[in-house]
């Protein structure tokens, strides 16, 4: 058969933060966002569900999510259920094997949740499993969890380029903004301006407590179907259009160079060229702000701004309201926290709802048409894009 066309035909997340909830409790409470976001969705109907996990073995020390998962969201699927992990990208993860299994018709209508319970009793062990994530044999003796390894590319782009803790600071000043405006988001209640992000401790030099997001608990859910139902759910669905994947290495002694991201330039163009635009037609994007300096090396890796003039790019403007295009209007990872396996759900939650006209006035994109989400996951080894359309294609 023919390839369907598939689309978010709605979603709900979580309020994010430091949460006393549950794994499970996270799960139930999503559900009952969802089916309030999402009143038409009948339970029975739901053949699929997906579900993104990052680390519930080691933070929630249970294993088999997926049935606990669908039991805790009252339930049954019948064609499809799995867990997908892959780091910080296993939301969407998730959503592309979605996308995938209702494409091909192996599903009609499922459901994705995302979640992920990263605050537990003990920091040190939460941070120790985090360490798991990298090449931990070679990489983990030398410390190389996130904060070091991002705080060297934020060196390596200042030695290369001339970029500033200023240009940075640009960056969580922007989504920390945006955060104010996302009732979810872990930092919905606090202001950062760039004189106090300046002055916040360090964590890994350069990287100061601002530029680095944070552990986070929290679920997040969307509701994917093909083009036959999807207007049943929605008038303005957040129709798939284009996807994209690459990985070239793993272990640090592979890494090539810190400040050229072409895997995140190959997933793109591939996204992009599926989709048949190009990068300059894109009205918003979400992409993966795990730290300050992640976004500067984006906005090039994009194409978005000539490689070495990401930090101009954010220091002028480009990526906000008024700007080139809208970045990371839910607030990103620094603002809302990045509960690893919710963070890529929660994107195209935030995606369906400018598409729709739902989020508040003070970060709605005008008339928005396209968007496109992006996840990194370890040491910025694997990039995962997604290209969302609010048309229908030709």
């Amino acid at each position: 058969m023919n390839a369907r066309d598939v689309a978010v035909v709605g979603g709900a997340t979580t309020k994010f933060g430091v949460r006393s909830a549950t794994w499970a409790e996270l799960v139930q409470e999503v559900g009952v966002a969802l089916a309030r976001a999402v009143p038409e969705l009948r339970a029975e109907e739901v053949d699929s569900l997906f579900v993104g996990a990052a680390e519930p073995e080691r933070f929630a020390f249970q294993s088999h999510v997926a049935p606990l998962a669908a039991e805790q969201l009252g339930l049954k699927p019948y064609r499809i259920l799995q867990r997908t992990e892959l780091a910080c990208a296993s939301g969407q993860s998730a959503i592309r094997s979605a996308y995938a299994a209702i494409s091909s018709g192996l599903s009609d209508l499922a459901v994705v949740v995302g979640v992920e319970k990263m605050n537990i009793p003990s920091m040190a062990e939460a941070n120790s499993s985090m360490g798991c994530v990298m090449d931990r044999p070679w990489d983990g003796p030398a410390g190389a969890t996130a904060p070091p390894f991002f705080a060297m590319v934020a060196q390596r782009h200042m030695l290369e380029f001339g970029t500033t803790e200023e240009q940075m600071a640009a960056i969580s000043e922007k989504n920390h903004r945006f955060a104010n405006t996302n009732p979810t988001a872990q930092f919905h209640e606090k202001t950062f301006s760039r004189e106090k992000l300046l002055r916040l401790p360090l964590v890994a030099p350069p990287l100061r407590l601002g530029d680095c997001s944070s552990m986070t608990d929290g679920a997040a859910a969307v509701v994917l179907t093909s083009d036959e139902q999807a207007r049943r759910f929605s008038d303005t669905p957040a129709w798939i259009r284009g996807s994209g994947q690459y990985s070239d290495f793993h272990n640090l002694a592979h890494a090539g160079s810190l400040t050229d991201w072409r895997g995140l330039t190959r997933a793109s163009r591939e996204a992009l060229g599926r989709a048949g635009i190009g990068v300059e037609d894109l009205d918003l994007a979400e992409v993966h702000d795990c730290f300050s300096i992640s976004e500067i090396v984006e906005y090039e890796a994009l194409g978005l701004c000539a490689k070495g003039e990401g930090g101009k790019f954010a220091a002028d403007g480009r990526g906000d309201r008024g700007g080139d295009l809208v970045v990371n209007p839910r607030g990103g990872l620094l603002g809302c926290g990045h509960p690893l396996g919710a963070t890529g759900v929660a994107q195209a939650v935030e995606v369906f709802q400018q598409f729709s006209a739902q989020v508040p006035a003070a970060r709605q994109v005008p008339d928005p048409e396209w968007a496109l989400v992006h996840n990194l996951s370890g040491s910025a080894n694997v990039h995962s894009v997604m290209v969302y359309g609010r048309g229908r294609a030709a």
